[in-house]
């Protein structure tokens, strides 16, 4: 697939483009005086880990079928992208679209999936080197999954948490457009924390702190680490919190042993554990990624059951981080509701869908478009029970 001297390929291994070219266009180096916007699942590093870990292959049913754009012999697009089995580790639910299709004769899967693997966060997907090409060449990427899905004979494609901009770049060209929802915390520049909770009402404000206190009963401390602090012994306590929830939560955890191992080495600098520990051992932890504004909460475990803990160490934690290295914003993952009471607050997501069969593609058109609604209705609702003081607008 060629457009001028734009050449698209796939490639079935991320280590098949060197980590620079990756890097170039999912993390590219900021213009003078511009500010940095990096972000740690769509880099080289934290997408190789998860192949060369095997917690991403074709017998786990992601099978990497990465889009590559080249000019000139250099690498200036490409997109994360695999050819799914199933519809698990998604956070985006397709499972009615595939039982419908399967129920009418169809084949749903193999279908492809444009995504950062089990990480439900939003961030670019249509990965381009800056400069003057950079929209078309966007514009063939987009194209080019579509022609990708018709040679492989998937159903679909499913781009998943793209930005905003990607999201209507890709209903341009013909893609269906879904809406959905999360929370997440936004830094009004606070000095620190009493700073945030004096923005939130009365009764509010009691019971966080209230639960922060109550969080650290029976002699539990909260430590924070990062970069070489990540030892091996580390990551063997919390492999061992995310086996024990993840087996509760999922009934079969993603990620392995070593995908810890390797995104500890590749980046830890861009990791912080938040780890809680009683009686001289680790018992709970969460694990966040930093991005160059953002801090992503992904996941967490414990071995032992304490009131509260959860909210601190996933929620509390990270929003004193937040405020303490001037990050603009906590995402704190999928799903939540109580995630509000807490500050955080409902934001619209999005992912774009690619339907191969014309009769699959105006029932899922349908759908979505009263999905839409709800879930634009379904955020506004949520918004009314903000914690925050009510303003006196007078």
């Amino acid at each position: 697939m060629t457009s001028a001297e734009i050449t698209l390929s796939v490639i079935n291994a991320i280590s098949d483009v060197a980590p620079a070219a990756w890097d170039a266009c999912a993390n590219p180096a900021p213009e003078p005086g511009a500010k940095a916007d990096y972000n740690p699942f769509i880099s080289h590093d934290f997408l190789s880990a998860l192949e060369l870990s095997g917690s991403v292959r074709n017998r786990a049913g992601w099978q990497p079928m990465h889009l590559v754009a080249e000019a000139g012999g250099e690498v200036v697009g490409a997109v994360p992208c695999y050819a799914k089995s199933h519809s698990q580790g998604e956070y985006v639910f397709d499972h009615g679209w595939a039982d419908a299709y399967e129920r009418a004769g169809g084949s749903y899967y193999p279908k492809l999936q444009v995504s950062v693997p089990f990480t439900p966060a939003t961030g670019r997907r249509l990965l381009t080197r800056p400069g003057a090409q950079a929209d078309e060449i966007r514009a063939l990427l987009a194209e080019g999954l579509a022609e990708v899905c018709r040679r492989s004979h998937a159903s679909s494609v499913h781009v998943t948490f793209p930005t905003e901009a990607e999201w209507v770049l890709l209903g341009e060209h013909g893609y269906l457009k879904r809406t959905h929802r999360q929370f997440h915390w936004e830094n009004a520049g606070y000095a620190c924390f009493d700073d945030f909770l004096a923005t939130l009402a009365s009764r509010k404000r009691k019971v966080l702190r209230r639960e922060r206190a109550d969080a650290l009963e029976n002699g539990i401390t909260v430590h924070r680490l990062t970069g070489a602090e990540l030892t091996e012994s580390v990551w063997d306590a919390f492999f061992e919190f995310y086996m024990e929830t993840g087996s509760r939560k999922w009934g079969r955890p993603y990620l392995n042993r070593a995908f810890y191992s390797m995104v500890g080495e590749k980046m830890g600098d861009r990791i912080l554990l938040v780890m809680a520990r009683r009686n001289n051992r680790w018992v709970a932890g969460a694990i966040n990624f930093i991005g160059s504004d953002i801090l992503f909460g992904r996941h967490w475990g414990c071995i032992e059951q304490h009131p509260f803990l959860h909210f601190e160490i996933c929620y509390y934690q990270a929003i004193d981080y937040a405020i303490e290295h001037k990050l603009g914003r906590v995402e704190a993952g999928a799903g939540g509701q109580h995630k509000i009471s807490r500050g955080y607050m409902p934001v619209t997501t999005h992912s774009a869908h690619y339907i191969a069969d014309p009769g699959l593609r105006r029932a899922i058109a349908d759908f979505l478009k009263h999905e839409r609604a709800h879930v634009a209705a379904e955020i506004d609702e949520f918004a009314e029970a903000a914690p925050f003081r009510k303003v006196d607008s007078a």
